[in-house]
């Protein structure tokens, strides 16, 4: 077993136009002053890094490192989950994922994806150059529209969507090994890979690629109501990345899984602030160190009720609380008698 490292936190939903949170210097130094001790960089944000730079300099990256180690923080990963996106949207999502993009490539669906891939690309190249082990991203989504089986979907659908997906995604995958970087997909909905089945098979379908891992966050799953706790049994093996994020659901006659078109505060399953939740957040960090998780937990703050900087603020105590400081010895070891052959077999009657 290991000691999971941390708290750090996912800096996406913090970035804003206002000091301190406008440029990496001070956003890291903010998050030091409340405890973290690493940051996860989303890359799509300029304030934060040039991805393209950070894939053909290493320079740049030492210069990186540099800031965020002059406020006592590491990088814990990169983060493309607006660029994985696009790498497959189907064509009912266009405009609405357009945002994503650079303007040169919106409503040039094909350009975009393109766009997207080079991103990825530049993502496994910049996350060696920074010395780090892993990165996250999103799988994007061609066949979300038909994730409830009404109408009747077509036979071999799934198959060939699997299928595309993969043949999108391996050169990319390609490119993370050869950079020696996992690449871990957020199992979410609204993508293609959003619980264990859909994982499963799309692993399958790359041909069990070794850089096609996950990044796990439990949140997700108390929204679908699948076990997330029996999860980590499952999948710890592809597991290289932990978003810490807390979630409720309390369904009513009115409304359940899907939510009614309800806004976020009045969705029956929703984010919460770390604590406010029903995530049971002493089993998973229990489960993920019984099976050797050495990465990072990351705060992912996302709650329609409570401030962010609130939010910050409780998350670094609460996820350094939940670390557990593995064992070096068995809590029996004041009763071992010692290793003595003739004796065990004395023992075993033999």
């Amino acid at each position: 077993m290991k000691t999971i490292k941390g708290p750090a936190i996912f800096l996406a939903q913090f970035m804003g136009d206002q000091p301190p949170f406008d440029n990496l210097k001070t956003i890291c130094k903010w998050a030091a002053s409340l405890g973290y001790s690493g940051v996860q960089i989303p890359t799509w944000d300029s304030r934060c890094i040039n991805l393209q730079k950070a894939a053909e300099s290493k320079d740049y990256c030492d210069e990186l490192k540099g800031i965020v180690e002059s406020a006592g923080l590491q990088i814990t990963e990169l983060s493309t989950h607006l660029q994985g996106q696009l790498v497959a949207v189907h064509p009912a999502y266009n405009e609405m994922f357009d945002g994503f993009a650079p303007k040169s490539v919106r409503g040039k669906p094909a350009e975009r994806t393109a766009w997207a891939v080079d991103q990825l690309k530049y993502a496994a190249k910049a996350s060696k150059n920074l010395g780090l082990a892993a990165h996250a991203t999103f799988s994007g989504a061609l066949m979300w529209h038909t994730v409830y089986p009404w109408p009747q979907r077509p036979a071999g659908l799934v198959e060939d969507g699997f299928k595309e997906l993969a043949k999108r995604w391996l050169p990319i995958l390609n490119a993370f090994d050869k950079s020696g970087i996992d690449l871990c997909y957020e199992i979410h909905p609204g993508e293609d890979l959003h619980d264990g089945i859909t994982f499963e098979r799309f692993w399958e379908a790359t041909g069990k690629h070794t850089r096609c891992n996950i990044l796990y966050d439990p949140s997700h799953f108390v929204l679908q109501q699948l076990d997330y706790l029996q999860y980590i049994d499952f999948y710890h093996t592809f597991i290289k990345m932990f978003h810490v994020k807390d979630a409720e659901f309390n369904p009513t006659g009115k409304s359940g899984v899907y939510g009614g078109y309800q806004d976020w505060v009045n969705r029956p399953g929703r984010f919460r602030s770390l604590g406010d939740g029903q995530v049971d957040f002493k089993s998973v960090f229990s489960k993920l160190t019984q099976y050797g998780y050495d990465g990072w937990a990351v705060l992912e703050w996302e709650c329609a009720i409570k401030h962010p900087e609130q939010g910050a603020a409780e998350g670094a105590p609460f996820i350094k609380d939940h670390i557990i400081r593995v064992t070096e010895k068995a809590f029996d070891d004041f009763a071992a008698t010692g290793k003595d052959a003739k004796f065990n077999k004395k023992v075993l009657g033999i």
